[in-house]
């Protein structure tokens, strides 16, 4: 029997947007579910500060089946530990990709300057900084010129009202103490050549959760266009595994 899958998206983005290339290949063979967070797709503008458990309480909700496991990408991997806390009834594992306990140094210096771009209302000039910290070098250089300004131009024109909110959360969120009590399976899979979220907290999210395993992307901070397939693998072998019960460090 398959596993059932809730996604959680990034800050900036949307669960379409994220995971587009990995929906169909997942929900190929089991039920696939999904919530844009305030201020992304359909979902209103908060009016306020965004707060871990009504991102997670909107995320469970959206789900059509009983149990399932989720699967957090950047932001969304602290939605999916706070998911589990709070539903430890209904969430059965964990796939978190590209996320972190806290952000560093590093990424609380691209997250401010994320922000002051976002207040001076270029999209331009805001499509650029995003392409530079999302995409992995070795992608961003295999990229023609009329790929390089189709992806700005997306950019430019899908970004979310509500990504104001979403990033001051991202700065904001600290698991370090919840992450120690986390008790289902637990798949934590670094990007390897992440500009945004440095691979080494993802590592270190991986390190602090009990008997989470760990795998590795070839990819930036944007796997579902880097490495579509081996995400899709990794996610899959995990939550259909015959160890998915009982988690284990690798």
């Amino acid at each position: 029997m398959t596993t059932a899958l809730l996604l959680a998206h990034g800050a900036g983005g949307t669960a379409r947007s994220n995971f587009a290339s990995v929906i169909p290949l997942l929900a190929r063979t089991r039920p696939v579910f999904w919530a844009d967070f305030p201020g992304s797709g359909a979902t209103p503008r908060a009016d306020g500060p965004l707060e871990l458990d009504d991102l997670a309480d909107r995320l469970v909700a959206a789900a059509g089946v009983e149990r399932f496991a989720v699967v957090g990408y950047s932001l969304g991997c602290a939605v999916a530990v706070r998911a589990a806390s709070r539903y430890p009834e209904r969430v059965t594992g964990l796939v978190l990709t590209a996320g972190c306990a806290r952000i560093d140094d590093a990424t609380r210096a691209r997250t401010t300057e994320w922000r002051r771009l976002l207040a001076a209302g270029d999209p331009a000039e805001l499509a650029r900084f995003v392409m530079s910290v999302v995409l992995g070098e070795p992608f961003r250089r295999e990229m023609t010129d009329e790929q390089v300004e189709g992806f700005l131009e997306i950019v430019a024109l899908t970004t979310p009202p509500g990504v104001v909110e979403q990033v001051e959360l991202v700065e904001r969120v600290d698991l370090t103490a919840e992450l120690p009590a986390v008790r289902v399976p637990t798949l934590v899979i670094g990007t390897k050549h992440d500009r945004l979220i440095t691979p080494a907290t993802t590592r270190a999210l991986a390190d602090a959760i009990p008997g989470a395993r760990w795998a590795e992307l070839d990819s930036g901070h944007a796997p579902a266009l880097e490495a579509t397939a081996e995400w899709v693998r990794l996610i899959a072998e995990f939550v259909d595994g015959p160890d998915f019960t009982a988690p284990s460090r690798t």
